[in-house]
């Protein structure tokens, strides 16, 4: 975490920096993480790396442009994620998530939000494809229930919820689960901004699972949301992994 002003100071200078060389790159990019869930909620947090998404036919003209700067770049994993490393300080150039379910693609673009950052104009990740992303990250190291919570509270009334449900129809019981809670942290707020006709059906489709016939195989899904905690199930405990499907 950064504690110092010094410090504060050489981040912003790198961030700075960083966007201009993205720019330079030529390779569309929007930016996530701690600046995109400070625009939405005006949560701040000091952070050493910049998340930046971009789609996969363009992270090696990024990497390739930072490397000629200079930069020391890594392909962390060929499926979803590459890094920039500058001291302390990196970027993660993100192209999908480690679940492959959310892909970077030409909505994410089309539904943008604008804003001014390190004085420089950039897109940032919509609330939708934020919450998206995070409606998945629910492991022992980090959970970010409470970041889908707050952007749901600042920016619920002009939601497209029904983006996100095409988004999360393939696994409706996470979101289903995260509407759940958000009711429970905010009793006095969840009837003007989470819509009853999402809740409806939702809980329409839980009802529904009752009447289906028992699987045939023993699978866990566990592993879509934690891709650690779950691992007995499979190794030891003889569940079919979860394969997902991507469109």
């Amino acid at each position: 975490m950064i504690v110092t002003e010094e410090q504060r100071k050489e981040a912003h200078t790198f961030y700075k920096e960083a966007l201009e060389i993205l720019k330079e790159s030529g390779s569309p990019f929007l930016l996530g993480g701690a600046f995109a869930l400070f625009h939405h909620t005006g949560i701040f947090r000091d952070t050493k790396d910049l998340d930046v998404f971009c789609k996969s036919r363009d992270y090696p003209r990024i990497l390739k442009t930072f490397s000629e700067k200079g930069y020391r770049t890594e392909l962390t994993d060929v499926r979803w994620l590459a890094k920039i490393f500058h001291g302390e300080y990196f970027i993660d150039v993100i192209f999908d998530t480690v679940n492959n379910i959310c892909r970077v693609n030409d909505s994410w673009f089309e539904h943008a939000t604008k804003a001014r950052f390190m004085g420089l104009d950039v897109l940032l990740l919509a609330p939708e494809e934020l919450v998206w992303c995070k409606l998945y990250v629910q492991n022992r190291e980090r959970y970010d229930g409470a970041d889908v919570n707050h952007l749901w509270l600042k920016t619920g009334k002009n939601f497209n919820w029904h983006r996100l449900m095409r988004h999360m129809d393939q696994h409706w019981h996470i979101l289903l689960a995260q509407l759940i809670q958000f009711q429970f942290v905010y009793p006095s707020e969840y009837r003007q901004i989470i819509p009853k006709w999402l809740f409806d059906e939702l809980m329409s489709r839980a009802y529904e699972q009752y009447e289906l016939p028992e699987p045939v195989e023993r699978v866990c899904r566990g592993p879509v949301i934690d891709q650690t905690q779950y691992q007995v199930d499979v190794k030891e405990w003889n569940y079919k992994s979860y394969t997902i499907t991507t469109v």
